[in-house]
């Protein structure tokens, strides 16, 4: 998590934290809080470890996964993405490889970092890197167990971008990565 600028402290400041909820994937804690006013209150945060969300790309399209998400009880098309099941970690560029491959089963010959993110940044200190992965090469998928009904295609760009408007992609780290590739084609230095 990125610190504050030197000199500057926290707006608001902690003044105790219980963990409320814990399981391999995540965590719940219940912070008590004091704002600058020095009205105190309470802030629940989740812990997740960081992601990295990977933008396929060969011949003006992208490669999408899909797979039923239990909290919103459907199916949308995303950019594949994850992070490291715990307790293994590794660099954001090892992570976006290992979930290119296991989700699609692509292997990335170039691989250039577009951005880092928060997702959820009012409850969460998660981010993720965004990334886009070229020069492409077909191998076999290794999907965990929760993913044994994903699904795999390739769209074209105009197909991907009608599937945003028309409601079949909502992930919000696939618009907000695809928003970095599109900044990143028009200032290649950004």
């Amino acid at each position: 998590m990125e610190s504050l600028p030197d000199g500057e402290t926290p707006v608001i400041r902690q003044l105790s934290t219980r963990l409320v909820y814990e399981n391999p994937w995540l965590s719940v804690r219940e912070d008590r809080i004091e704002r600058p006013d020095g009205s105190a209150g309470i802030y629940s945060v989740v812990d997740r470890p960081d992601y990295a969300v990977v933008i396929a790309s060969e011949n003006d399209g992208f490669h999408l996964v899909d797979q039923y998400r239990y909290p919103i009880s459907g199916r949308y098309w995303e950019f594949p993405q994850g992070c490291f099941p715990y307790p293994k970690t590794g660099t954001p560029e090892e992570l976006a490889r290992a979930e290119l491959a296991e989700e699609t089963g692509l292997r990335a010959g170039k691989l250039v970092a577009l951005g880092r993110l928060f997702g959820w940044q009012g409850a969460s200190g998660q981010a993720f890197t965004s990334f886009l992965a070229t020069e492409l090469v077909q191998g076999e998928t290794a999907r965990e167990h929760e993913e044994q009904d994903m699904r795999h295609r390739w769209v074209t760009r105009a197909e991907f971008e009608r599937m945003i408007t028309g409601g079949a992609i909502m992930d919000n780290s696939t618009v907000a990565a695809y928003a970095l590739l599109q900044l990143h084609e028009r200032i290649p230095d950004c």
